[in-house]
C-alpha cells in the first residue's frame, strides 16, 4: 500500500497541473450533470415490510379517500363568539368550497356539513378543517401547497378581527435543513486552526479548498443521483457536513507530515511523495473505516436511511481521492513556500545542538505541552483509566431515557405556521388530534359493515389513551373499513405509541369476535415503526460495523489488545454523545442556547447515524496518534521501558494533529446546531460532544494510560492470527525498508535474486529456513537443495514472493520483499515440477514471459529429465534467472555450470553480497 501511495504522490507532483485541471473539469461535469438530470428532493418517509407502511400501501387501492396525504386548517373565532356566528361561517364556507375546488383535493371537512362535518372544539370557538389530498406526500406539487397557502391567507384576511387561521398538518409537519450562514462559521474556525497548527496561510487554505471541491462533487452527485430515485434533502446536508470534516482532516494529516518532512530537510518531491505513502496509508485506512460505518447504516432496512448512508459513503470517498491525489499536486505548487522557518535551536551550531540534544535527551517529536501531558496522563495509568471510566459513565447515565420519534410540526420553530397551526390545535382540541390513528380492516365477509365497524370503534374506544374516535366507516364497497382513532397524548408521546400496540394487541380478540383483521396505519404509527425498526437494528449494525472494522484495525496494528481497546473507547464516546443529547433535548438543559424549540423525542435515526459516523471518526483518531506510537515502537523502542518512551515520543509527534483534526471537526458540527433544522440538531449535537470526548479524553487520556499499563504486550498479537491476516502499512515501515534498501546490494546492481539472512520460521516458533545469504544475477542460474523437501520449498517460495520471509533484507527483480510481493508474483513464475509433464508446465510459465523461473521438486523421474533441461536452458537463452530446487542430492545437471546452494550448510561458498552486513534485518 505505501509503496503504491509513494509512487502515485510522485506521479501527482510531476503531473500537478494535468491532476488540477481534471478535478475542475470533474466538478463542472458533475454540476451540469446535476443540472440537467436532478429531479429534486423527495422528503418522504417509507418503511417496506412495516405493518403501517403495508396498511397504507392497501388503503390507496382499497380507500384511497384517506390514504393520500392531509393538511389542516385551523380556524378560531374571536373571544365571545362561535363558528356559527355568521362573520365566520361564510369565509369558512367559502374557503371549503375554494379549496375542494383545487388541484390535487380529493375531499375538505366542513363543519357545517352533515355528511362529512368537520371537528369543532367543545366550546365551539374552534374548527378544524381535515384536506384530503389525491396522492402521497411526495406526489403533491409545489402548486398545489402554494394554493392552499393562497386559499389560508384569503380565509384569515376574511375573518373578523380577533379570529385566528393557520395552515398545517401532515403535509407541512416536516422542514429539512437548508444550509445557513451560521455553518460558514465553522469553516472560519477550521481555518483558524489550520494556521495555527500549521502555521502558514498556504499551508492552511490547502486542506480547506481540498475539503470545499470534495464537497462540492459529492453534493453535486447527490442531485444527479436524484434522477435515479428519491433522495431527501437531509441527505445532502450530511454529506456536507461530513464530507468538510474528512476532507479538511485528512487532508491536514498529509500536509502536517510534509512540513515534519520539510523541516528536517527532505527535498520537496521527495517528502511529497513519503507524505502520500505514510499519512496517505492512514487516510486510506480512516476512511475506509467510516464509509463502512456509513455504509451499515443500510442493515436497518429503511430506504431513505440506506440512500443516506451510500450518499455520504461517497462523499468520504471523494474526499480520500482529492487527498491522495489533488493534495500532492497543491502541495508541489507550493513547493518551497511550505518549508517551515528554521528554529532557534536548529539555526544552532551543531556542536552545541548536538550537546544540548543529548543533556535534554528528549524524543525527537518534543513538544513541551504534549510531553507534559502525555507523562501525566501515563504515570499512574490504573488511577487515570479509573477515572475516565466513572467520568464518562457519568456523563452516559442520561443516554438511557433517550427518546425517539419521527418528527412532525411541534418541532419546528414556533413561528413557522405550520407550528403554529400544531399549536392551536392542541390547545383546543388537544394534542391527540395533531396525530390521529387509522385502524383499518378487510370486511368483505360482513353482511352488516357499517354496525361492524361501528362495533370495532366501541371496542377501540374502551381502551386506555383514546380521547375520542370521530370516524368509523366502510369505503363504498363495503370491502374494507376504517376507523379514526384520536389519542390523549401528542404524536411522539410514550402514551400513543402504547396506544398503538394496546390497538394492535386487539387483533386476536377483534378477529375471533368480528373476524376482521386490522391493521393500524398512519402518519403517526409510521414514525413509530420507524423508531422500532431503527431500534431492532442497532444491534446488528454495531455487530457488522465493529466487525468489520475491528479486522482492519488489527491488520492494521498487528495486535489484539489495541483494537480491543479502540471499541471500547468508541462505546464510551458513543454513551457520553447520546447522554448530552439526552439532556439537552430530553431534558432541556441549555435548551433555550442552542435555540431547541420543543424538547422531547429526537429524530428517529439519529442513533444509527451517530453510531456509524462516530465509528469511523474514532477510528480516525486511533489511527493518526496510535500509528505514530508503533511507529517509534518497530523502529526499535522495545520492552516495557521502550514500549513507554514510545508512547511518549508517538505521542508528541500526533497529539498536536489530532488535536486540531478534533477541533476542526467539533466546529463544522457544533456550528449546524444553533441554527440547524431540528431534524438535524441533535445529530450534529451527538457528532460535535462525540468528537470532542474521543479525541480529547478517550485518544489523549485513555489510550496512552491503557499502553502504558499494558507495556509491550500492547503488541502482541498469536503468530497465527499474524500470518492469517494481510498486512496493511499504515506507518509506511515498508515502504521506508524500500527506500532504505534502494541501493543494495549495490548502487545500479541488476539481479534477479539477493537476499541476506534470509529466515522463515513454523508456525510454532520452529526454524524452517536457517539464515541464507544469496545472489542471483540477471540471467543467471542456481540449484538449491537440502535434506528436507519443506526446507527446499520455503526458500523457493519465499524467492518466488509466495510466502513471507520472517527476517533478513530480500530483493527480486529489483522489488523489495515481503512489501512488494504481489508484483514479485507477476515477474516471477513458479512451477511444481511433481505434476505430470513438468517441461510442458514450465514451457507454459515461460509463455508469460517472466523475468525469473523457479521450479520447485526438481528431481522429476529420469524420462523427464531431458525436456526440463532443454526448457530450462532455452529459458536462460532468453534471459531469464532460473533456480530449482529439490531435496537430497543436488539438481545441477538440468542447469549446465550453475552454482549449488545448500540450504543445510554444506555447498561450497558463493560470492560474497555485496554490503550486506551493513543491511538491518
Amino acid at each position: 500500500m505505501s509503496s503504491a501511495l509513494y509512487s502515485l504522490g510522485r506521479w501527482a507532483v510531476r503531473m500537478r497541473r494535468l491532476v488540477v485541471l481534471a478535478w475542475i473539469l470533474l466538478l463542472a461535469l458533475v454540476g451540469g450533470l446535476a443540472a440537467l438530470v436532478g429531479q429534486g428532493m423527495d422528503n418522504e418517509v417509507t418503511i417496506p415490510g412495516t405493518e403501517s407502511q403495508e396498511a397504507l400501501t392497501r388503503l390507496s387501492a382499497t380507500f384511497p379517500q384517506v390514504s393520500g396525504a392531509s393538511a389542516q386548517v385551523v380556524v378560531v373565532a374571536p373571544d365571545g363568539s362561535t363558528v356559527e356566528d355568521a362573520a365566520v361561517r361564510g369565509p369558512v364556507e367559502d374557503a371549503v368550497t375554494e379549496i375542494g375546488d383545487l388541484e390535487q383535493v380529493a375531499a375538505v371537512t366542513s363543519p357545517y356539513d352533515e355528511v362529512m362535518p368537520a371537528s369543532v372544539s367543545d366550546d365551539e370557538r374552534a374548527t378544524l378543517l381535515t384536506i384530503q389530498l389525491d396522492g402521497d406526500q411526495a406526489a403533491i406539487t409545489d402548486a398545489t401547497k402554494d394554493a392552499l397557502a393562497e386559499r389560508a391567507d384569503a380565509l384569515a384576511a376574511a375573518l373578523p378581527d380577533g379570529a385566528q387561521s393557520a395552515l398545517g398538518g401532515q403535509l407541512f409537519s416536516t422542514e429539512f435543513p437548508q444550509m445557513s450562514i451560521v455553518e460558514a462559521v465553522g469553516v472560519l474556525v477550521a481555518l483558524i486552526v489550520l494556521v495555527a497548527t500549521l502555521g502558514s496561510l498556504v499551508a492552511a487554505g490547502l486542506p480547506l479548498l481540498n475539503a470545499l471541491l470534495g464537497v462540492a462533487i459529492s453534493v453535486c452527485l447527490i442531485f444527479a443521483a436524484t434522477a435515479l430515485g428519491p433522495v431527501n434533502s437531509t441527505t445532502p446536508m450530511l454529506a456536507v457536513m461530513l464530507g468538510l470534516a474528512v476532507g479538511i482532516d485528512y487532508a491536514l494529516f498529509i500536509v502536517s507530515r510534509h512540513r515534519d518532512q520539510l523541516r528536517s530537510g527532505l527535498p520537496v518531491e521527495e517528502s511529497i511523495a513519503r507524505a502520500a505513502a505514510t499519512a496517505g496509508s492512514a487516510v486510506i485506512f480512516a476512511g475506509l473505516t467510516v464509509m463502512i460505518a456509513l455504509l451499515g447504516l443500510g442493515v436497518a432496512g429503511i430506504p431513505f436511511l440506506t440512500t443516506m448512508g451510500a450518499a455520504a459513503a461517497v462523499g468520504v470517498g471523494i474526499a480520500v481521492l482529492v487527498c491522495l491525489t489533488l493534495t500532492p499536486a497543491m502541495l508541489a505548487m507550493a513547493g518551497e513556500r511550505l518549508r517551515p522557518r528554521p528554529s532557534r535551536r536548529a539555526a544552532s551550531p551543531p556542536a552545541e545542538r548536538d550537546a544540548a540534544e543529548r543533556a535534554a535527551a528528549e524524543p525527537v517529536h518534543h513538544n513541551r505541552f504534549f510531553a507534559g501531558w502525555v507523562r501525566a496522563v501515563t504515570r499512574v495509568p490504573a488511577l487515570t483509566i479509573v477515572l475516565v471510566v466513572v467520568a464518562v459513565a457519568a456523563l452516559s447515565l442520561p443516554a438511557a431515557n433517550l427518546r425517539l420519534a419521527l418528527p412532525d410540526a411541534g418541532a419546528l420553530e414556533e413561528d413557522n405556521e405550520a407550528r403554529v397551526t400544531y399549536d392551536l390545535v392542541a390547545e383546543h382540541f388537544g394534542e391527540g388530534f395533531n396525530g390521529p390513528l387509522i385502524v383499518t380492516g378487510t370486511i368483505v365477509t360482513s353482511t352488516d359493515p357499517v354496525g361492524l365497524m361501528e362495533d370495532v370503534a366501541d371496542e377501540i374506544r374502551a381502551l386506555p389513551g383514546v380521547a375520542d374516535v370521530p370516524l368509523a366507516t366502510p369505503n363504498e364497497t363495503a370491502d374494507t373499513g376504517i376507523v379514526q382513532v384520536v389519542p390523549t397524548g401528542a404524536p411522539d408521546s410514550a402514551e400513543t405509541e402504547r396506544l398503538v400496540h394496546d390497538i394492535r394487541d386487539l387483533r386476536g380478540q377483534l378477529s375471533d369476535e368480528y373476524g376482521i383483521d386490522i391493521a393500524v396505519t398512519g402518519f403517526t404509527a409510521v414514525g413509530i415503526d420507524v423508531s422500532d425498526k431503527l431500534g431492532d437494528a442497532l444491534l446488528p449494525f454495531a455487530l457488522v460495523v465493529v466487525g468489520l472494522s475491528l479486522v482492519l484495525l488489527t491488520m492494521v496494528f498487528r495486535s489484539v489488545a489495541v483494537p480491543i481497546k479502540a471499541t471500547v473507547g468508541y462505546l464510551f464516546s458513543v454513551g457520553a454523545a447520546f447522554g448530552v443529547v439526552a439532556l439537552v433535548f430530553n431534558d432541556g438543559l441549555f435548551a433555550d442556547a442552542l435555540h431547541v424549540t420543543r424538547t422531547g423525542p429526537v429524530i428517529s435515526f439519529m442513533p444509527i447515524v451517530v453510531m456509524g459516523i462516530l465509528f469511523g471518526l474514532a477510528m480516525d483518531y486511533e489511527v493518526f496518534l496510535v500509528s505514530r506510537i508503533r511507529e517509534e515502537y518497530v523502529h526499535g523502542r522495545r520492552g516495557r521501558e521502550g514500549a513507554r518512551a514510545a508512547i511518549v515520543s508517538g505521542f508528541q509527534g500526533s497529539a498536536k494533529v489530532v488535536t486540531a483534526a478534533a477541533i476542526i471537526m467539533f466546529a463544522v458540527f457544533v456550528f449546524f446546531v444553533p441554527e440547524g433544522d431540528m431534524n438535524l440538531k441533535p445529530i450534529a449535537l451527538g457528532l460535535a460532544v462525540g468528537v470532542a470526548v474521543d479525541a480529547f479524553v478517550v485518544r489523549m487520556v485513555l489510550v496512552p494510560a491503557v499502553l502504558a499499563l499494558l507495556g509491550d504486550k500492547a503488541w502482541w498479537m498469536p503468530r497465527a492470527l499474524d500470518r492469517l491476516l494481510p498486512s496493511f502499512d499504515v506507518e509506511g515501515e515498508g515502504l521506508a525498508r524500500e527506500l532504505a534498501l534502494a541501493e543494495w546490494p549495490a548502487a545500479g546492481s541488476r539481479d534477479a535474486a539477493v537476499a541476506h539472512g534470509l529466515q522463515v520460521r513454523r508456525s510454532d516458533g520452529g526454524t524452517l529456513l536457517a539464515p541464507v545469504d544469496v545472489r542471483v544475477p540477471d540471467g543467471g542460474a542456481l540449484a538449491v537443495h537440502a535434506r528436507s523437501a519443506s526446507t527446499v520449498s520455503a526458500f523457493l517460495l519465499t524467492i518466488a514472493g509466495r510466502l513471507r520471509p520472517d527476517a533478513g533484507a530480500v530483493k527480486v527483480t529489483g522489488l523489495v520483499l515481503p512489501e512488494r510481493a504481489g508484483a514479485v508474483r507477476r515477474r516471477v513464475a513458479f512451477v511444481d515440477a511433481e505434476v505430470p509433464g513438468p517441461a510442458v508446465a514450465v514451457e507454459s510459465a515461460l509463455a508469460e514471459r517472466p523475468r525469473m523461473l523457479v521450479v520447485d521438486h526438481a528431481d522429476v523421474d529420469p524420462e523427464d529429465r531431458p525436456a526440463l533441461a532443454e526448457a530450462l536452458s532455452r529459458a536462460r537463452r532468453d534471459g531469464i534467472a532460473v533456480i530449482i530446487g529439490a531435496a537430497g542430492d543436488p539438481p545441477g545437471e538440468l542447469l549446465a555450470a550453475a552454482p549449488v546452494l545448500d540450504l543445510d550448510g554444506a555447498s561450497e561458498p558463493l560470492p560474497q553480497t555485496h554490503e550486506t552486513t551493513e543491511v538491518r534485518a
